[in-house]
């Protein structure tokens, strides 16, 4: 506008001045006013037909004077009319005839897209979007540098409306005019996860159903369509970064890492202990406690009933959604915590009641626990497979068993611990005497020996006398016999 005024003025005073310059005074200088205007008009117009603009902006024009209107409902011009122009002026120096007169320059700062962002646009002019569409079509990678041209996007074609196509990082010299631009997040799929897109928009020509894969067979029935097509694209994305239209694709982040789910806790647990008294007598006492389900459990322990009795079963189970069967799971349950709390744990429940119940109870903890284990096992995987869910391990974890089902076992446990005890003390009783024994001879030694001796000794006395007393008696004899003789 300033510019305009400024024109007036100079025409102004280009018509009038002459007259107040009189010929007396200012005869020189009358004769050079029609060069000097003619400077000033020559000055005039390159001053106003020419603009600079910064490294960082984009010049935009707005059509003010000698333009035709735009037809109604067109908001950008790109063929000369009036009003907001196509065309922008990059970073630079530009010149073009009466440029600051016809028309109003404006400055705006470039498009950036940081990194790890994409740029949702939404044009405010273009042809309009077809019956069924939201959203303008996606632009093709070829074409995707010339669309950003508004000149090109309104002569080819271009959707008015939200654009399927967004901006990834980068700086973009856009017209604002006709581009309106919204920073978003980009969608990231970490490790061990898979990304299920649910699309609301059609990329292609034709829709086609994908078919459920042949593992699941016997599974809940699930649309799934080809990638660009209306619905849950039966292809996840793998771990990555994607600059995906959050407006037009809803991405949903399926772990495919195995899982643990434990069934414990949510029972009262009783014992009866045995002890035994001084005089060998077993006496049984009983107590219980409650325990709670911890806060990292699936859910509580399962209670099956056997024989009569109500047991219950804690359960250990390994799963694993496997990344092309993320889809289906998304499309019947939603989530793999879903997945887990209405398909997998129920039927779980019911196939550890169903195979326990024919069992005895003892065979929970005796060498029949693993044939259970691999029943609960072989049954439990056909199950999470309807939902998707590839059961990897079932183990038992603990069996709560009844007390009085183990009093009898652990009473002859214990007799025969009680038996195999007193043998023992018996037998070192009996070693313990012949260990005394041997203990007081050693103590007594140096007596035995001397009487020993002393016994020895009178033996020979004994002897002496005795053959004293025979030489006694010879003598006599011969005595008597030398006296009868005589």
């Amino acid at each position: 506008m300033g510019y305009i005024i400024l024109a007036i003025i100079f025409i102004v005073l280009c018509l009038s001045l002459p007259r107040f310059i009189s010929k007396e005074n200012f005869g020189w200088l009358r004769g050079s006013i029609p060069s000097l205007f003619g400077l000033i008009a020559i000055f005039f117009i390159f001053a106003t037909s020419f603009v600079i603009i910064d490294a960082d902006k984009v010049g935009h024009l707005k059509r003010i004077y000698l333009g035709k209107k735009m037809p109604p409902g067109q908001i950008i011009a790109f063929e000369g009319e009036k009003g907001p122009q196509a065309r922008i002026l990059p970073p630079g120096f530009h010149f073009s005839l009466l440029l600051n007169v016809l028309n109003e320059v404006e400055e705006r700062p470039v498009v950036n897209i940081p990194e790890g962002h994409y740029g949702y646009m939404v044009a405010k002019d273009g042809a309009p979007l077809g019956k069924g569409q939201y959203m303008a079509e996606a632009w093709s990678k070829e074409k995707f540098g010339k669309m950003v041209s508004a000149e090109f996007f309104l002569k080819n074609d271009g959707q008015k409306g939200p654009q399927l196509t967004v901006l990834p990082p980068g700086t973009y010299r856009l017209n604002l005019y006709l581009f309106g631009v919204k920073l978003d997040k980009a969608t990231d799929i970490p490790a061990g996860f898979v990304g299920v897109v649910k699309s609301n928009v059609q990329e292609t020509s034709n829709w086609e159903l994908a078919a459920v894969p042949s593992e699941l067979a016997g599974a809940l029935s699930v649309p799934l369509v080809k990638k660009g097509s209306v619905g849950i694209w039966d292809e996840p994305l793998a771990p990555g970064r994607y600059y995906l239209n959050k407006v037009a694709y809803n991405v949903a982040g399926v772990d495919t890492r195995v899982q643990t789910w434990n069934y414990k806790g949510g029972y009262k647990r009783r014992y009866i202990d045995l002890q035994v008294t001084q005089d060998g007598a077993i006496v049984q006492t009983e107590r219980s406690d409650v325990v709670g389900i911890p806060k990292d459990s699936a859910d509580s322990a399962i209670f099956t009933r056997m024989e009569g009795w109500l047991v219950p079963q804690e359960l250990r189970v390994q799963g694993q959604v496997e990344p092309k069967d993320a889809p289906f799971v998304v499309a019947s349950v939603g989530s793999v915590e879903f997945a887990e709390d209405k398909v997998v744990t129920p039927s779980i429940r019911s196939v550890v009641r169903n195979i326990c119940a024919a069992e005895r109870v003892l065979s929970l903890i005796d060498e029949n626990r693993a044939s259970i284990e691999e029943k609960i096992e072989a049954a439990v995987i056909p199950e999470g497979k309807k939902a998707g869910v590839t059961i990897k391990d079932v183990r038992l974890v603990d069996s709560v068993v009844p007390p009085e089902l183990m009093v009898a076992r652990l009473r002859e446990q214990l007799a025969d611990q009680l038996q195999e005890t007193y043998k023992r003390e018996k037998a070192a009783q009996d070693q313990r005497i012949l260990t005394e024994k041997a203990r007081a001879t050693a103590d007594q030694q140096p007596e035995l020996v001397a009487a020993e001796i002393r016994v020895k000794v009178a033996e020979k006395n004994k002897m002496a006398e005795k053959l004293k007393g025979e030489g006694e008696k010879l003598k006599l004899i011969e005595i008597a016999t030398g006296q009868k003789a005589q």
